[in-house]
Formats: C-alpha cells, sequence, structure tokens
C-alpha cells in the first residue's frame, strides 16, 4: 500500500468492472457493509518494530519507493535477512486486544480490517502450514496469553459487536512455492512469483493449495468472519496468477454463508466491493466501495509519525459518505503493541462528533443531490441529511444557508435535537442558526431535512 493521500480522483475505473453478486446471501452482506460506513483497519506485524512500510522493501522491483526509510543497511541480501529475522524479537507484550476494541467501540467503528498476513509471509494466527508465525517457538511472543493474536483480536472486537474482516494477502514471500529457490528469476526479483506458473504448474498447485489451507483456517477455525478482504492484485488469473479464488469462495459459504471477498483490483465475482486506496474519489461511484485511508501517514507504524485532526477525519469521512462509500481508517498499533495515544486522541474527536451526528452517516445511501461546495447530503429513505465541512476558523453567523432544492417542512439540528427556523429562497434553506452556536466554528453542523 501506498502512503500518499489522492485528492480528485474522479470514480474508479473499476465501477465499469463490477460484478454484482449472483448470491441473495451476499447480496444481503452487501447492505449490510454498506450500513456500516466506518471501518478501523490495522496494518500490524514484524515491520513495526523497525517503524518502515511494511513488506515491500523486500522486493528489489519495489525498493525505488518502499526502502526510504533503510537507511542503516545498503545490501538488499543483508537487508533481507534481517527483516526476515524479525520474527525472533517480535514480543509486543503491550497488546490489549479488549482496549483496542474499546477504542473502536466508543468511537463509532462498525468493522475491522485486521492484517492477519501480509506479503512478507509472517503470520499473526497460529496456522499449521508455517512456522513463520507468532506461535512459533523461534517467536518470543509465543508464551503470551495473546500469542494467537488474530483470534484475541477477532474475539475481542466482536465482543463489542463489531462486524469482522480478515485482511490477507495472496502472495507470501515467504512461502517457499511462491518466492521459489532455483527458477528463472532470482528471489525478491519483484512483487511477482520466480516462476512463470505456467511453466511450473506442479510448484504454482503446491503454492495454491497453501493459501486455500491458509484462508480456510481463518473462515473455518476464528470466528464468524463477514469478509475475506485479499490483498496483492499481482496474483490473478490476469496475470497468470489463479489461485482458483472463486473455487475457494464457494467452499467457505458453505461454512460463512453470505461472507464478502474483497478481491482488490481484480474485478469480477470475486471484488464485491471495490477499494480505493489513500484515495477520495470526488463522484459518487453507484457500487458498494470503501476507501482505505490512513490517520496518520502510512499505514504501518513510524516512529514521530503525523496524525490528521478531529476536523480532517470527519470532513474525511463525510466525502466519502455522500459519495456512496464506506471509510476505512487505519491506525498502525507501536511495536509494543499499544495504540499510539496522538491517533487514539484524533479518532476520539471523531467519535465525539458521530456520537451527536451519526444519525446522518450510518445507514444512509447516496442522495440526489449529493453535495454542493462545503455541504454535503446523505439519504435515509424519505429523510435526508445536510452536512457542512465547516473550515477551521469560520465562525457560524446567525443565517446559514443549505443549498437544497427539495420541498422541506422541518430543519433539525443534530446533536442539540433542535427545530430551527427557515426560509426558502432561490438558493435554498436560509436556516437561523441557535445563539448557542454564534460564532464558533464546529467541525460540521449536521441537519435533519423533512
Amino acid at each position: 500500500m501506498a502512503d500518499a493521500i489522492i485528492h480528485g480522483m474522479h470514480g474508479c475505473s473499476q465501477e465499469d468492472e463490477y460484478v454484482r453478486p449472483a448470491d441473495p446471501l451476499v447480496q444481503q452482506k452487501l447492505e449490510w457493509f454498506q450500513d456500516q460506513k466506518l471501518a478501523l483497519m490495522m496494518h500490524f506485524g514484524i515491520y513495526s518494530q523497525l517503524g518502515i512500510c511494511e513488506s515491500w522493501p523486500l522486493s528489489d522491483g519495489d525498493a525505488d519507493w518502499s526502502r526510504e526509510g533503510i537507511d542503516w543497511e545498503k545490501d538488499p541480501e543483508t537487508f533481507r535477512r534481517q527483516y526476515r529475522e524479525l520474527n525472533k524479537s517480535f514480543n509486543p507484550v503491550r497488546i490489549r486486544p479488549e482496549v483496542w476494541a474499546d477504542v473502536a467501540a466508543r468511537n463509532g467503528f462498525k468493522y475491522l480490517i485486521f492484517t492477519t498476513k501480509h506479503h512478507d509471509g509472517f503470520c499473526l494466527f497460529d496456522t499449521k502450514y508455517t512456522d513463520y508465525k507468532s506461535t512459533a517457538p523461534d517467536c518470543p511472543f509465543h508464551t503470551h496469553k495473546h500469542a494467537d493474536i488474530v483470534k484475541s483480536v477477532f474475539d475481542a472486537f466482536r465482543a463489542r459487536g463489531i462486524g469482522i474482516a480478515a485482511y490477507f494477502s495472496k502472495p507470501d514471500w515467504h512461502c517457499p512455492w511462491y518466492w521459489a529457490e532455483g527458477m528463472e528469476k532470482p528471489v525478491a526479483c519483484d512483487r511477482n512469483p520466480t516462476y512463470d506458473p505456467k511453466q511450473h504448474p506442479d510448484v504454482w498447485e503446491k503454492f495454491v493449495e497453501f493459501t486455500h489451507g491458509q484462508m480456510m483456517e481463518l473462515v473455518r477455525d476464528y470466528g464468524p468472519i463477514d469478509i475475506l478482504w485479499l490483498d496483492g492484485g499481482q496474483v490473478g488469473p490476469q496475470n497468470g496468477q489463479d489461485i482458483r479464488l472463486s473455487e475457494f469462495a464457494a467452499e467457505a459459504r458453505k461454512i460463512r454463508p453470505g461472507l464478502l471477498t474483497a478481491d482488490r483490483t481484480i474485478g469480477g465475482p470475486n471484488e464485491n466491493y471495490i477499494t480505493p486506496e489513500q484515495s477520495v474519489p470526488t463522484a459518487p461511484i453507484r457500487v458498494p466501495w470503501e476507501s482505505c485511508v490512513t490517520v496518520g501517514h502510512a499505514f504501518s507504524y513510524r516512529f514521530n509519525e503525523e496524525y490528521k485532526t478531529p476536523r480532517q477525519l470527519v470532513h474525511l469521512l463525510i466525502d466519502v459518505v455522500c459519495r456512496g462509500g464506506n471509510l476505512a481508517l487505519n491506525i498502525a498499533p507501536q511495536p509494543d503493541g499499544n495504540l499510539p495515544a496522538p491517533a487514539v486522541k484524533a479518532v476520539d474527536g471523531l467519535g465525539a462528533w458521530l456520537r451527536d451526528n451519526g444519525e446522518a452517516i450510518y445507514g444512509t445511501r447516496l442522495s440526489e443531490p449529493n453535495e454542493q461546495g462545503i455541504v454535503a447530503f446523505t439519504r435515509k429513505g424519505s429523510v435526508h441529511y445536510a452536512l457542512m465541512r465547516l473550515p477551521e476558523g469560520q465562525k457560524i453567523e446567525s443565517t446559514l444557508l443549505l443549498p437544497w432544492p427539495r420541498e422541506t417542512q422541518k430543519v433539525t439540528l443534530l446533536g442539540l435535537e433542535a427545530s430551527l427556523p427557515f426560509e426558502r429562497t432561490a438558493e435554498g434553506l436560509l436556516v437561523r442558526m441557535p445563539e448557542i452556536l454564534l460564532g464558533h466554528s464546529p467541525i460540521a453542523p449536521a441537519f435533519r431535512l423533512e
């Protein structure tokens, strides 16, 4: 995943390639998904110890952008050895999944996207298919009560009524059947296999069986899972790396009916919703979608990270929701397993706003119009909402113009639940604001329009 957020992307090219699922239970789960609006995403792994980009520095083909923080070692082979051996020092003893879940629950996050395995192949669950995992004897964390991190985290979040999405990397750069020795390309040449699967179908089949086995462990052994969130778009039929995902999904849904699969950037029947990354479309996307964006600058933990303000997070959420999507906000835990205090403070501010104004966010759908200037609109049945993304320092005056063209009988300010006097003008609704707000610059006042 890249580290820079992009604004100004118009829609999404994948919208044209979207295939609506035929399974009615998957369709039903997609309705649930579109109601949730806000996810907590968490990138956590052995890379967290060094405060560097997750996994990608291992790939020589991605070195130009991913090794910016590798300032102590120039030799790629030495660095890769140092990285791979981070399993022998991984020991996040301050991890408290119940605290993570409490932060999510109190701040209005409705589902979790958690890295069970990133591209480096290190597993945070007790898989039987590799010893490169947090429960292995050579990992000092293996004696901890939360050694099976995925189980502890999923259980804690599920206990708070939060949905579960298992992030799983399709490529595995530790697997002997993906980056395989003695093939056409040297190990770690780039993000792809070191061989052509068509030329070595027996090796590729071992990798497919390995991948199916690990994914099935997550689906079968780790409680109810709502979404299988699959990263690593190079692994797909379009690139000669077919892992027969449709075959797997059919088997998985026998255990978890309605399971969503987010096969990122692939298109087709297994990309049940699309996932812009570090970007927010400037126009509505009219299929299910979710933008994954970081609370800081990076998906993985960085020392001295700078985090977005509550105002930035609220406006970001409004941008996404008024264009029809969900927002997955990523917080990367520290190397010790604790959450960074500045990140928690930022989402606490978002949560405070949602406690007053969440009615205009959760369970809503695209409105027509969906936004005009700094005012965004959402819809829940016949009720519409107007949300004003007020810039820092812009103060509330005695009247406020909502550029809403439809017939309106009642305007209510959320949070105060105050019915406000208004008049219809050529530009929209001219609303008289309560005295308590005059001269203040709230993050985003929200109004119910009936």
